[in-house]
C-alpha cells in the first residue's frame, strides 16, 4: 500500500491552515486551546516548534500533509530517559474519516519504537472524544485508567481516558 501521509517539520508557510484547523469549535472541544487560534498565534507556534530537535526530551509536532496540503498534526513528548513517550494528534475536519489519523499515528509509532527504539509510547484523551479512543485502541493501545473528573478544562470537570503501548505489544501486531 503506497503511504498517503507524510510528516515533516512545520513550516512557516503552515500557520495559515494551523491557524483555520485549530479555530474550529469541533476540533478545540477537547484540547488545550480555545477557538479562536489567531494567526499570530499559529505563527508563533510555527517558530518555536521550527526550532526543536525531534531527538530533544520534550514536545516535538509533526506536521501532518497529505497531497502537498497540511492536514493535521502529531505531537511527540519525548521523556527524559528518552525510552518512552507520550502522543496526540489533531486532524482538520475536512480530512477527518479518510485514515489520515490513523496513518500519521502509525508512522510516528514505527518511528518511536522501530528507529528510535522506545519502549513505551503513552496517550491520553477526553473520555467523550470517542473518535480519538477507538484510534488508539485500532492501534494496538490498551486503555490503562480512567480518571473520574479529573481536568478542569472549559468551564467543566472532564474524564480522561489513559492508553499505553509496550514496544513488544507493537512488534507483535507487526508480524
Amino acid at each position: 500500500m503506497a503511504e498517503r501521509v507524510l510528516l515533516r517539520p512545520f513550516a512557516e508557510g503552515d500557520a495559515p491552515v494551523f491557524a483555520a484547523y485549530r479555530s474550529d469549535p469541533d476540533v478545540a472541544r477537547y484540547q488545550g486551546w480555545d477557538a479562536p487560534f489567531s494567526l499570530a498565534q499559529a505563527e508563533e507556534f510555527v517558530r518555536e516548534v521550527a526550532a526543536l530537535d525531534v531527538d530533544e526530551p520534550g514536545w516535538f509536532q509533526f506536521a501532518v500533509e497529505v497531497g502537498g496540503e497540511l492536514v493535521g498534526d502529531v505531537g511527540v513528548n519525548l521523556h527524559p530517559n528518552r525510552m518512552q513517550a507520550e502522543i496526540g494528534y489533531t486532524l482538520a475536519p475536512a480530512h477527518q474519516g479518510r485514515g489520515y489519523a490513523t496513518e500519521a499515528v502509525r508512522r510516528v509509532l514505527e518511528h518511536l519504537f522501530d528507529e528510535r527504539g522506545l519502549y513505551r509510547v503513552g496517550a491520553e484523551c477526553d473520555a467523550r472524544n470517542e473518535r480519538s479512543a477507538r484510534l488508539l485502541t485500532r492501534l494496538g493501545f490498551r486503555q490503562e485508567g480512567h480518571r473520574v473528573r479529573s481536568t478542569w478544562i472549559k468551564g467543566e470537570w472532564t474524564d480522561d481516558l489513559l492508553f499505553g503501548l509496550l514496544a513488544e505489544e507493537w512488534r507483535e501486531r507487526m508480524i
